[in-house]
């Protein structure tokens, strides 16, 4: 039932992709209607991030008070909502507001992933578990591509964002109707049961009720500092991804529009299978008998570095070439992504606090996030539309994260504190924590 669950997870990170791409790939539409400048696309391909980092942290703590069962839902209703208005959307102005909209509701989805995977696996499957519903972005990422091309095509670009809207209404009977926490699952065998938490530290086989945030301890952590840090500088570097990547292709490279829907997905769609690829490493490193630290550090530094190679990117006159070097970036970027995921439920305290630690890690990805489409807008208004500063810094960007990763995340086993790993008890016969 865990991978069901996980399946799940993966879908609604999907839709949330798809989301959130969307304005990137109907830009070109948008500025022509609206007629928008450079440096005014950058502010409103970040203004998403605005809110989407502002509610990462109080996003946290709701998911620690009140579960992913209650808050993912409710966090999809709402950003589906906001979505599908974007097709009133009459200028600059209301996109903005709609998007900005968008961004509370997506805020809960991040920490909501890695919460469901901290509680329902343990820890030698969670890098590969992190890998799975972490595809969740970069298969919203490649489908935003076809899917907004063609609707856009079709019936203009304001029909691309109903349709998606109103997938993620649907997604929510889903997993309204499958997830509980593993010791309350019907579908859970007491076998299935006793294996989630065979290595979890703290039982985490129930949801705590009104669970206390130690919000000191965490701001005086220095690894939960470095854990978003890193993840700053990782989001700098792959943003350009989530943004101006379809108006590199095509307004600096000459791409057409046909054959924008035709490749532009290719790096997502390879970045696919190396998120998965990630976490097998990591896992399979771990139950190799190396320690955390190393199985999940290898992963990160490795897919960092060569992910740096965005940076030759402006430097190679074929398009081909062109894009197997963005393939390559992106895909190295994913790889490090899993691993990634994990850490939170390594570097907490206890299993109440994942949610909370996840919420400030993601924070320092929207913080990389929400800046790298300013500073690339405005770079392009003042160098005449040139993309080699914003990619020779995103390759820096890579190399500062992988830095970070090496020398400053200390990776240790989540240590127990009141909690004692539950018994197995026979089917229908267990107790909550």
């Amino acid at each position: 039932m865990r991978w069901t669950i996980v399946g799940f997870s993966a879908l609604g990170l999907t839709i949330a992709y798809l989301d959130r791409a969307a304005l990137s790939v109907a830009m070109p539409y948008m500025s022509k209607e609206f007629h928008i400048s450079s440096a005014v696309q950058g502010v409103m391909l970040s203004a998403f991030f605005w809110t989407y980092a502002l509610f990462q942290i109080p996003s946290g703590w709701l998911l620690d008070r009140f579960g992913p069962r209650v808050i993912y839902p409710v966090a999809v209703g709402w950003w589906s909502i906001w979505t599908a208005l974007t097709a009133l959307a009459q200028g600059v102005g209301s996109v903005m507001v709609f998007r900005l909209g968008l961004g509370i509701g997506e805020a809960p989805v991040q920490p909501a992933n890695i919460k469901v995977v901290s509680r329902w696996f343990p820890r030698k499957e969670r890098a590969f578990a992190s890998s799975l519903f972490d595809m969740g972005q970069q298969i919203g990422t490649a489908l935003s591509i076809p899917v907004v091309t063609a609707l856009a095509l079709f019936g203009g670009w304001r029909l691309a964002f109903i349709v998606i809207g109103v997938t993620g209404l649907l997604w929510i009977v889903g997993w309204v109707t499958v997830y509980r926490e593993p010791g309350e699952h019907p579908r859970v065998s007491a076998a299935e049961l006793a294996h989630i938490r065979s290595d979890q530290g703290p039982a985490a086989g129930e949801e705590p009720v009104g669970a206390n945030t130690p919000w000191r301890e965490l701001l005086g952590d220095s690894q939960v500092w470095a854990l978003m840090t890193g993840y700053v500088f990782r989001s700098l570097a792959g943003a350009f991804f989530l943004t101006w990547y379809p108006s590199y292709l095509l307004d600096d490279r000459g791409f057409s529009e046909a054959d924008f829907g035709m490749v532009g997905w290719i790096p997502s769609l390879i970045a696919i299978g190396s998120t998965v690829l990630g976490g097998v490493v990591s896992d399979r490193m771990l139950a190799s008998g190396l320690s955390t630290n190393l199985a999940r550090k290898v992963p990160i530094v490795t897919g960092l570095g060569l992910s740096a190679c965005i940076g030759f990117a402006p430097f190679v006159e074929s398009n081909a070439a062109l894009m197997v070097i963005l393939t390559v970036s992106s895909a190295a970027h994913s790889f490090a992504g899993a691993a990634i995921l994990s850490l939170p439920a390594e570097v907490a305290r206890s299993s109440e606090s994942v949610g909370a630690v996840a919420g400030f890690q993601n924070f320092g990805s929207q913080v990389g996030n929400l800046l790298s489409p300013i500073v690339i807008g405005l770079f392009l208004a003042s160098s005449d539309g040139s993309y080699v500063g914003p990619l020779v810094g995103a390759a820096g960007c890579c190399l500062a994260s992988a830095a970070i990763y090496l020398f400053w995340v200390r990776v240790k086993p989540l240590t127990p504190h009141h909690d004692l790993p539950a018994e197995p008890a026979e089917h229908g016969e267990r107790t909550t924590s």
